[in-house]
């Protein structure tokens, strides 16, 4: 859905997603150094704020070029695709596990209890997974890009128009959203994994960075050297704070209802990052690392691959080491994981480049 292609935005887009792989195999050891280690918040946020900056890319670009009725359509198709993504997930993780479990790879992260459930009652549990009663295990992120994809025509022109009150109107839903989360439909009374009210904070600062030029904006302060002095210094801070466990801070960087805790964090590392790519550094790493953006281009995609990946690698690792940890393995786990990602992102295209071939034959 996007017409200009933005290397940075592919890259980071690209290291989220294997991160997200690797992150939800127990025994990975890549997942010792990965974000989520040294912060208080990991890659989730980072793949909301950039699904926000792509959305509004997108949209914007749509709108310019074929009228603002196309750009909405365009994204009511895109929640339809979303919800079919949800679907097509939530199946993969029963399937899977059903597999897995039939092969006595049962590792903690199966989605036995639903499964168990659609055993019992089948057609109450294919209801529940359609409603977004019942999310099993790794789906459990898109039902609320569903509702970010259906929000995109009302939040982007708002963002364009007046930022501010957009900004405050999320702020102000985010502050309420673990108030709120009482209500989101749930079969058996579960918290969602990820509360859409609280975790579009995220997504709406993305849209407005790209909808409004922020960074360049203080930029010109002269302080501007300042606030990445600040942000340095919270992310050095934090960072310390969560390797030595002092003060509890754990305790507020609650995910579901994304704590204060975390969007901070977040906000000082996206800084710096933002800083890294105005000097240009990550822009030279995109086009030295470029299957890492490949992985990014397509980020549904490589996400639903990436949540069945990581499924059966969990499960086959921890039956093989008892759930231990275990280097070497642990390694080849990765390898393996990352590997797999790849080789489906290059499958998809290769397809689509022999698609286009057939038609312009």
């Amino acid at each position: 859905m996007q017409s200009q292609r933005l290397p940075e935005l592919d890259f980071f887009r690209g290291i989220a997603l294997l991160v997200i792989v690797v992150d939800h195999v127990g025994g990975s050891i890549l997942s010792r150094f990965t974000l989520h280690t040294y912060a208080f918040n990991d890659a989730a946020e980072v793949f909301v704020f950039l699904g926000g900056y792509a959305t509004a890319t997108a949209y914007a670009s749509l709108a310019a070029r074929h009228g603002v009725r196309a750009a909405r359509q365009r994204f009511v198709q895109r929640a339809g695709l979303l919800y079919r993504a949800f679907l097509l997930t939530a199946a993969l993780m029963l399937v899977l596990s059903a597999a897995l479990g039939a092969l006595r790879l049962d590792a903690p992260n199966l989605a036995s209890a639903d499964l168990q459930d659609f055993v019992d009652a089948p057609l109450r549990t294919v209801i529940d997974v359609a409603s977004f009663q019942r999310q099993p295990y790794l789906a459990s992120i898109l039902p609320m890009y569903v509702a970010f994809a259906l929000a995109t025509p009302i939040v982007v022109p708002l963002a364009q128009r007046t930022p501010w009150r957009v900004l405050i109107g999320s702020t102000a839903m985010w502050g309420v959203a673990s108030l709120a989360a009482r209500w989101l439909p749930s079969a058996d009374q579960t918290p969602w994994d990820f509360n859409p009210l609280a975790w579009q904070l995220i997504f709406v600062l993305g849209v407005l960075v790209r909808c409004q030029p922020i960074y360049q904006r203080v930029q010109t302060w002269r302080a501007a050297k300042a606030v990445s002095v600040a942000a340095l210094t919270l992310v050095i801070g934090l960072g310390w704070a969560k390797l030595s466990g002092v003060g509890g801070l754990g305790g507020y960087a609650d995910k579901p209802n994304l704590d204060g805790l975390r969007v901070a964090n977040f906000l000082a590392m996206s800084w710096l990052a933002a800083d890294l790519t105005r000097q240009g550094w990550i822009g030279q790493l995109a086009r030295r690392l470029r299957w890492i953006g490949e992985v990014g281009r397509d980020g549904l995609a490589s996400f639903i691959a990436g949540a069945a990946i990581s499924l059966v690698i969990d499960s086959v690792l921890y039956a093989t080491t008892d759930g231990l940890l275990h280097v070497p393995l642990g390694l080849a786990a990765d390898a393996v994981a990352i590997g797999a990602l790849f080789a489906v992102t290059l499958a998809r295209r290769r397809r689509a480049s022999y698609r286009a071939a057939a038609v312009t034959a």
